[in-house]
């Protein structure tokens, strides 16, 4: 059995918002997880993930960032990085006070990539990162690489991405994680693009019990 259930946390600098996704088997495992620039925490992807997640006993915080709390509709703004990975770092302070152990930390495109970046910044802030549909360069735009702090993640990171993805090639992708110094995987999506199939209904039965396998194998190497 789980339960999900609406979260809020303003006791840190930023307010904290989403979902909280609680199985009553729990592991002592956590994950933050973040949607894109032009969603929000109730995305089919954040959910069929998160439901995957907390079945397997993880508890799973699906949040709003800081732009999205602010604005029901629109992309984030430069200025507004910052602040949203300020949120992402309040949030995950708010699932170590609810009793987590290990703590794991990603997103969904501009959420990923915002956690990679703090990851980078606070080396001991999680223990692994879950990056799906990471925005390597904007589309038609390979050169725009936004991958310079990869070298300076020390945590296991999975990513996933699909093979029809105009941000960032399988064969792009691959080379940017050499430059992770931790372990890393990659689990490739036949066919899907950036929503991985989930705006248009294509998405997979089984993709979220497949992202949570792939993510424990990387965990227990």
């Amino acid at each position: 059995m789980k339960k999900v259930e609406a979260f809020s946390d303003t006791q840190g600098d930023v307010p904290v918002r989403g979902y909280l996704h609680v199985s009553e088997v729990a592991s002592g495992d956590g994950l933050v997880f973040a949607h894109g620039a032009g969603g929000n925490s109730a995305g089919a992807m954040l959910v069929a993930v998160a439901e995957a997640f907390a079945a397997a006993g993880t508890t799973v915080l699906r949040c709003d960032l800081p732009f999205r709390q602010s604005r029901a509709t629109g992309p984030p703004r430069p200025a507004e990085a910052k602040r949203d990975r300020e949120g992402l770092k309040c949030a995950v302070a708010a699932l170590r006070k609810l009793g987590s152990d290990r703590v794991f930390l990603g997103g969904q495109s501009y959420g990923g990539r915002q956690a990679t970046m703090l990851v980078s910044e606070e080396a001991e802030l999680v223990d692994g990162m879950l990056l799906t549909s990471y925005p390597l360069h904007p589309p038609g735009k390979p050169h725009q690489l936004r991958s310079e702090h990869f070298s300076t993640i020390q945590v296991p990171a999975l990513f996933v991405e699909g093979t029809r993805d105009p941000f960032g090639s399988v064969e792009e992708i691959s080379a940017a994680v050499k430059l992770i110094p931790s372990r890393t995987a990659i689990m490739i999506v036949e066919g899907a693009g950036h929503d991985l199939g989930f705006s248009r209904g294509k998405a997979k039965r089984d993709f979220g019990a497949e992202v949570v396998a792939g993510f424990q194998r990387l965990m227990q190497k």
